[in-house]
């Protein structure tokens, strides 16, 4: 079975975590999806996790570990969820609002506290919880164990939401939810709600920026809006930032107006 790894570790913690995977499952295929999100950014977790988890075959066991409440007393989960076509994602992790959205995506969710300690590590740490809670309870599930051993099925996770871009008159009214290496904006306009035509033109800061379908389109340092691959309203420069064009982050409030 496949088992993806996502964190903001770098590159040493996660070596752990597979030795403890292999040690109990040494037939899993473990995949990085990447352990560079930044330190203790669970909404940017939570939204790489959304958009890489679905193309995972079913069967797989995401393992995502942003973790800035590790010790406490947040509770550890592991949720199931199903796509209308039957495939099925199963995803471990911290009640943080970091899983939700990416099980979600896949369909219909149940979720379990995980509280059965015989299927830990012997010694668990008070800040290492992917290694010693996470990776274990992953590689007992990824060889077939039932969810439901884990731990009592609950209903009162916590739930983050990435929000929706309103139209308000001729503009769009929305918020930052990712910047990607690249320093394109990622909106929280969907890309289905959004009926703009490649050559529209558009305000944003009072710089005027052209919806096109793709980067190319456009001059070397001029700005853009597209639709991205993962499906929502993105702002970006070609060969250049966006983010330090109109000085946004992650979490800013943005104003798109529609140009007349």
């Amino acid at each position: 079975m496949v088992i993806t790894l996502l964190s903001d570790f770098g590159d040493v913690y996660p070596a752990s975590m597979k030795g403890v995977i292999l040690d109990i499952d040494p037939g899993a295929n473990i995949v990085d999806i990447t352990h560079s999100i930044p330190r203790h950014d669970i909404r940017a977790g939570a939204f790489i996790l959304m958009n890489t988890a679905k193309y995972y075959p079913s069967g797989t066991v995401h393992i995502a570990v942003v973790d800035p409440g590790v010790g406490t007393k947040r509770r550890a989960i592991a949720v199931r969820a199903e796509s209308g076509d039957g495939k099925i994602h199963f995803f471990i992790g911290p009640d943080n609002g970091l899983l939700i959205p990416a099980a979600q995506s896949i369909g219909k969710i149940k979720v379990y506290e995980i509280s059965n300690r015989a299927l830990f590590r012997e010694n668990i740490s008070a800040t290492f919880h992917g290694r010693d809670i996470f990776a274990p309870i992953g590689a007992h599930i990824s060889k077939g164990l039932g969810i439901e051993k884990v731990g009592g099925r609950i209903n009162d996770f916590n739930v983050l939401h990435f929000g929706a871009g309103r139209k308000i008159k001729d503009s769009l009214q929305g918020e930052v939810i990712y910047i990607d290496i690249f320093g394109n904006i990622i909106t929280n306009f969907s890309g289905k709600t959004v009926n703009f035509r490649p050559g529209d033109d558009l305000l944003i800061d009072n710089r005027k920026v052209i919806f096109s379908r793709s980067y190319g389109f456009c001059e070397e340092g001029e700005p853009l809006a597209l639709i991205g691959s993962h499906g929502y309203l993105e702002i970006a420069v070609n060969m250049g930032s966006a983010a330090k064009m109109f000085c946004k982050k992650q979490g800013d409030k943005i104003k798109i107006c529609i140009a007349k």
